[in-house]
């Protein structure tokens, strides 16, 4: 059952992402070689507290950060601690937000310094996916729309969609129906319709799309040990379109 938001809870959810959108963008600024991902935590947290918000992952399901901060080989739930960032680094942060009672959910890919062409053409290729994704976020389309927009640039690159992980529907749960996968093919699942809200998540690994979870009980790693790399945001279908309310 998907559930429609209102006009009015579309825009207290408004109010959510300005919030996260404002966080993600501060500690994009301070991604640089010799931070670590504790101090990139911490900036978060306080950040989100001092605006009003409270962190939308800190203690969900036990969860120990606002921050996942995952690097590399990470694909998601990286937990931040005392690693130093180092230069060619990959790292994906993914922060949610409450506010109001309700959740966005975001996350960014960044370059720690100067990073492989192949790191960048995964970065790109990733983001280029969401927004195609996003794209298909319109009234009277299929649900498997978004999926399939998102496979196609995964498989015309060579690289593995994660399949295990997958976008969601969103609200004052942080996880709500539907679950959104990152493949499949188009025209199938529910239409579409004015105010529903999702996060549509990417997630491509330059080799295989098998992956497997690190003994912390969180991070999920490629298990060929090879890049990942994830972009999200929440979108909100309206009337006119999607609008990106993480942007």
């Amino acid at each position: 059952m998907i559930k429609l938001k209102a006009d009015s809870e579309v825009e207290l959810m408004r109010q959510s992402a300005a919030i996260l959108r404002e966080t993600l963008l501060m500690v994009g600024e301070l991604i640089k070689p010799g931070i670590t991902t504790a101090e990139l935590d911490k900036v978060a947290e306080e950040f989100i507290r001092s605006s009003g918000g409270e962190p939308g992952f800190k203690g969900y399901h036990g969860y120990p950060a606002t921050l996942c901060t995952s690097i590399n080989e990470q694909v998601v739930h990286g937990i931040p601690g005392p690693r130093e960032l180092e230069e060619g680094d990959l790292i994906g942060i993914d922060c949610g937000v409450i506010k109001n009672d309700y959740y966005s959910d975001s996350t960014r890919s960044f370059a720690v310094g100067k990073i492989s062409s192949e790191a960048e053409k995964l970065m790109k290729i990733t983001k280029d996916a969401l927004d195609s994704g996003l794209d298909k976020a319109r009234s009277g389309n299929h649900l498997s729309d978004i999926s399939n927009a998102i496979q196609k640039h995964a498989e015309e690159n060579g690289y593995g969609v994660v399949r295990e992980l997958s976008g969601h529907g969103i609200g004052k749960e942080l996880h709500e129906e539907p679950q959104i996968p990152n493949y499949g093919s188009p025209g199938r699942g529910p239409i579409l319709e004015a105010g529903m809200v999702f996060a549509i998540e990417p997630m491509f690994n330059e080799g295989t799309e098998e992956i497997k979870t690190l003994k912390d009980g969180w991070t999920i790693v490629t298990k060929d040990g090879k890049l990942s790399c994830h972009f999200e945001d929440t979108v909100a279908i309206t009337k006119n379109g999607p609008e990106i309310l993480t942007r």
